[in-house]
């Protein structure tokens, strides 16, 4: 069985997509272990809990550096044997003493085609906001590997999303969320399930 360790920020869409496929037999021999929220309150947390899942709040503001900060969220997914983390729409940045203690075990999911729109600041609405200023005719979603900066650990996955010329950045970031974000998240998770992702160096290989 792969443990899940889900960290999120807000209303856990991504989480709900994953929730979905686990239940659809899709990602067979997986399970979420726990959900982490860096943020009272989001919605993520009362999906986990209406699923039976233990949920919880571990916030940065609550501790006096990023070093302490990591140390709990280790403690906290090695007592529940997270295999793989994956973060769905989570919007702090991690340490380095947690991305090396868990190193090609993070995922991430971001709203854009990397490299293009990421990067810090780049979350939520503002990818899609920024992919219609700049007028691009595709956007899309990309799952990676997450290492010390944001958006640049090695790609696994992109899917591209026409833009429309009626586009508002609210229906970009639906379209863009339904029809790449949660199809390319339980994918990513699946192939690594599977043992068929390698990386080398900056390139992910499927198998």
């Amino acid at each position: 069985m792969l443990k899940l360790g889900i960290m999120v920020s807000g209303g856990g869409t991504n989480l709900q997509a994953i929730i979905d496929k686990i239940d659809s037999g899709y990602l067979e021999g997986c399970s979420i272990a726990t959900v982490v929220s860096s943020r009272q309150g989001a919605y993520a947390l009362e999906r986990a809990r209406k699923h039976n899942i233990p949920a919880v709040c571990i916030s940065k503001k609550c501790f006096a550096s990023v070093e302490e900060y990591d140390k709990a969220l280790i403690e906290h997914f090695k007592s529940y044997d997270v295999d793989l983390v994956v973060l769905a729409g989570f919007l702090s940045m991690l340490g380095k003493t947690f991305v090396d203690t868990y190193r090609n075990r993070i995922i991430n999911v971001h709203p854009s085609l990397i490299p293009s729109f990421c990067g810090k600041g780049y979350y939520g609405i503002t990818p899609h906001q920024k992919a219609l200023e700049y007028g691009v005719k595709v956007t899309g979603a990309t799952v990676h590997f997450v290492d010390f900066e944001y958006d640049s650990g090695p790609i696994i996955l992109q899917k591209a999303i026409e833009v429309m010329d009626d586009d508002t950045p609210e229906s970009l970031q639906l379209r863009v969320m339904q029809q790449a974000e949660w199809e390319l998240l339980p994918e990513a998770i699946k192939l690594f399930k599977e043992k068929r992702l390698v990386i080398e160096g900056r390139r992910v290989r499927i198998t």
